[in-house]
């Protein structure tokens, strides 16, 4: 067994409101797509799209869990369960189409021990992608933050999603701090 080191960036983000993001969506959902707020009867739909969200990604790696449809069920069970989750900052985002409705992207917030809001999980399925989705999921959950009367966020990514990064940092995200997370890996 070995173990290999990710390196990941805090980010964080003052909510204060300021013109621009993140005190409002810039811009409209696309059509057709729709922001689902949370409710306890769609845990099992949040861990179904972030295994589809996670599955194939980086970040499946780093946390062995959202590789794993079970593990996703237990992780958002965990997340749900937490006395700091915030329901505000936690939302589903659905697509209608032809097909019928389809979930396609997930988000989940809660408080820390230090009154911050922190950012779960932010997935979007692969074929969503590159529409802006992610900035609207992001903006629904600070929008939560903020009218939960909190002052900053944060998140952690990992530094080889380089899209992702820059995505925080155009938002308004700045990178505080780099951490590694340790993973044991084993070859059989």
């Amino acid at each position: 067994m070995s173990v290999t080191y990710f390196k990941r960036y805090r980010m964080e983000i003052d909510l204060a409101p300021q013109d621009g993001f993140p005190s409002s969506c810039p811009k409209p959902l696309p059509e057709r797509y729709q922001l689902t707020p949370w409710h306890p009867d769609l845990v099992d739909i949040h861990a179904e799209v972030k295994f589809q969200s996670f599955r194939f990604e980086l970040d499946a790696n780093v946390f062995p869990c959202l590789g794993d449809r079970d593990g996703c069920r237990r992780l958002m069970r965990e997340i749900s369960r937490r006395e700091s989750f915030l329901p505000g900052a936690t939302w589903l985002l659905e697509y209608g189409g032809a097909a019928g409705v389809e979930t396609c992207g997930t988000v989940q917030g809660v408080i820390d021990r230090h009154g911050m809001g922190a950012i779960q999980n932010l997935g979007i399925i692969p074929r969503h992608r590159s529409q802006g989705l992610g900035t609207q999921l992001l903006g629904a959950a600070l929008n939560g933050f903020r009218n939960a009367g909190l002052s900053r966020a944060y998140l952690e990514v990992t530094a080889q999603n380089v899209g992702a990064v820059r995505l925080y940092e155009r938002l308004g995200f700045s990178r505080v701090k780099t951490v590694y997370k340790a993973v044991d890996v084993s070859y059989a």
